[in-house]
């Protein structure tokens, strides 16, 4: 049997609130048919036209089988590569084949990359609050359901909610999401060290800078979280400014993550050559899908980078679903985010065994084990399906994003 591309379709969906982008690869072969994620939620039907219009007409009846030729080919074709839009787009059909091939061979993703070098997947779980009480309250819940990895955030990255400018913003300033650097960095401090004094060091804790504070700041403050013994500090630097990093790595033994931002081999290559993080977080769509995605998680592997995939709401279930079965046959995983795959009530869902929507329109996602651990449903390809009458339950808006509007004291804009 030797498929070829039949047909090439788009479902968008938001079951959860949040536009996902689903590609669904049909093939020559009655019944055989792959599902990837395309999801960039901000810019959906550019995605979406990019596939119809474009890459749709240029891989139909290609044999499925030749995953890397039809990825470069994709990649190539309109002269001038990479970027979210067009590694969304081709992250879409590169996934779907990868779940075609899989079900060819009946066996799950991860047996085709060599089969599991461990049983089950370390995740991690974001907690939040109005304050370290709460914030505390809520990493027990977690604790209770196992979870040994938590991320905490108190009131997001350090900013409020969209709206106009606060009284201790300049004068004329425009609405947005507004910052203070040093009063966040001053209020971290204060809430890790609570954080710590009520948890201790049995549980281990991750936290997100999101690029919100000058790099300059960060050779400070990630010096200064040195004493509370992160699991790791992401984002501490701007994409634009990640030659940053070795030097604030060499000042301090806080393990660095960074990556969700990526777009381009040739804003990680020599990060990773000169060890300037120690966990890659890539967003597996962001980068084209699985076929770069196991590329670059073997190069980290021989500089002894770590792997920990972005993993958050903003992803289809596919998508989080390729993380595990990478996950499970990398030699260097360290960890995985799994953030955002059930309702917002999800520690009550968690508990009851209830699901929700999400789960009604991609039925088979990885399972989380109440112990830590997710664990991969073994089933052929990626092991997730699409329930078209579902998803169409649960169209996606076009709307204007506010939370990227985040602005400084002064007014200006700060990368968000």
């Amino acid at each position: 049997m030797n498929p070829k591309i039949r047909d090439v379709r788009v479902i968008c969906t938001a079951p959860e609130g949040i536009n996902l982008v689903v590609v669904k690869v049909e093939t020559t072969e009655p019944g055989l048919y792959g599902l990837g994620c395309a999801t960039f939620a901000y810019r959906h039907l550019t995605v979406q036209h990019l596939v119809e219009t474009y890459l749709k007409p240029l891989v139909l009846g290609l044999e499925c089988n030749n995953i890397t030729e039809i990825w470069q080919l994709m990649h190539q074709n309109a002269y001038w590569r990479t970027g979210p839009i067009v590694n969304n787009a081709i992250s879409g059909i590169d996934m779907a084949l990868w779940d075609i091939k899989g079900k060819m061979a009946g066996m799950p993703v991860y047996d085709l990359f060599g089969g599991k070098m461990r049983a089950g997947v370390p995740v991690y779980r974001h907690v939040d609050g109005a304050d370290a009480e709460e914030i505390c309250e809520n990493i027990e819940k977690y604790r209770a359901i196992g979870v040994r990895h938590i991320r905490c955030q108190c009131g997001g990255y350090g900013g409020g909610g969209y709206g106009e400018a606060p009284e201790w913003a300049a004068k004329g300033a425009h609405p947005g999401i507004y910052l203070d650097s040093k009063k966040y960095m001053r209020d971290t401090l204060k809430l890790f060290e609570k954080i710590r004094e009520k948890e201790g060091y049995e549980v281990e804790l991750v936290h997100d800078v999101h690029e919100r504070i000058h790099p300059t700041e960060a050779v400070e403050f990630v010096k200064e979280m040195e004493a509370f013994r992160l699991f790791f500090m992401e984002d501490v630097v701007p994409l634009e400014h990640v030659e940053w990093l070795p030097r604030i790595k060499a000042l301090s033994t806080t393990p660095l993550s960074q990556g969700e931002l990526f777009n381009n081999p040739a804003e990680y290559k020599r990060l990773v050559q000169e060890r300037g993080i120690d966990y890659m977080r890539v967003h597996l769509s962001q980068v084209g899908g699985i076929t770069p995605a196991r590329k670059l998680q073997q190069f980290c592997a021989e500089f002894g980078v770590r792997i920990c995939w972005h993993g958050p709401g903003d992803m289809s279930p596919l998508a989080h679903a390729a993380n595990i079965h990478i996950d499970l046959a990398a030699e260097n995983l360290g960890l995985q985010e799994w953030s955002g795959i059930e309702p917002p009530n999800f520690v009550i869902q968690e508990l009851s065994g209830k699901k929700g929507a999400l789960l009604d329109v991609f039925p088979g996602l990885p399972e989380y084990g109440n112990d830590g651990f997710v664990y991969a449903n073994d089933k052929p390809g990626l092991g997730v399906d699409l329930v078209e009458e579902e998803a169409l339950k649960y169209p996606c808006t076009n709307t204007v994003t506010t939370w990227t509007q985040t602005r400084n004291r002064d007014g200006s804009l700060q990368t968000p």
